[in-house]
């Protein structure tokens, strides 16, 4: 398999294997362990990612992985997979929706494939830079040409105040329509989909971010850090329908 197409199917894959593990462990009373950070981790992150990691090593034995959970595997391959096996761990084990399984595939570092899987929901986003499609389905980010008719979302307004200028951000939520923390993958889910506008993350691990940026330029968005720069550069995030952006990043920056 070298074909991009092969890739997805395979992408597709894993999401679903992984998918069965962690809907297993939906609702359910599992153990909430705490990592070096103090975030949270469960034995359904856990084993979500040994599966698919044992997938990869078995299908592309020449390929990468970079996963949260278990790190670093052939590093210095032309093709890596990054891995989150639930990014939105809190509102996974606090029962919430919002969360979904990162997966990306990066040649030379660079990502050319992205899925955010739901599977509670049974929704699989998938993009290459060119396309993204939800359940099969072609998806775009929708027309917005003025803050004040757009929704804004963050994952975590603590994390704003803690690094970056929150004054700046709370001006940017004065001037939006609707300001709300509907975070973690799924804010850019619903950006991709056209049912926001805006997603804002002041602190991002490479985990976190490189299955977005195939999902949202493939929806028609535009990707970002934080000061508008490109999005594989530093560790943050911001993505938008587009045509919006350019003020976002001046609200936020100057």
């Amino acid at each position: 398999m070298s074909d991009l197409s092969d890739f997805k199917l395979f992408a597709k894959h894993l999401a679903e294997l992984s998918g069965t593990v962690i809907a297993s462990y939906f609702r359910s009373n599992i153990q909430i362990d705490s990592k070096s950070d103090n975030s949270p981790v469960t034995i359904a992150d856990k084993s979500a990612e040994e599966l698919m990691r044992l997938e990869i090593m078995n299908e592309f034995p020449q390929h990468g992985i970079i996963g949260e959970e278990f790190g670093t595997y052939n590093d210095s391959a032309e093709y890596k997979w990054i891995l989150d096996p639930i990014d939105g761990t809190k509102s996974f084990i606090c029962g919430a929706v919002t969360f979904g399984t990162l997966i990306a595939l990066v040649k030379n570092d660079k990502p050319i494939l992205g899925v955010i899987n739901q599977p509670v929901l049974n929704e699989f986003l998938i993009g290459d830079n060119y396309s993204s499609e939800l359940n099969g389905q072609k998806v775009h980010v929708r027309n917005c040409d003025s803050l004040s008719e757009a929704v804004l979302l963050t994952t975590d307004h603590l994390d704003i105040k803690k690094y970056q200028d929150i004054n700046k951000f709370d001006k940017l939520t004065g001037k939006v329509k609707l300001y709300r923390n509907w975070g973690d993958c799924f804010g850019y889910y619903l950006v991709a989909t056209g049912f926001a506008d805006i997603m804002v993350d002041p602190i991002m691990n490479l985990w976190d971010k490189m299955a977005l940026i195939p999902i949202i330029n493939g929806a028609g968005g535009t990707i970002t850090n934080y000061y508008g720069g490109d999005p594989l550069i530093g560790t943050s995030i911001i993505a938008t329908g587009g045509s919006i952006h350019k003020e976002v990043i001046n609200t936020l920056n100057l």
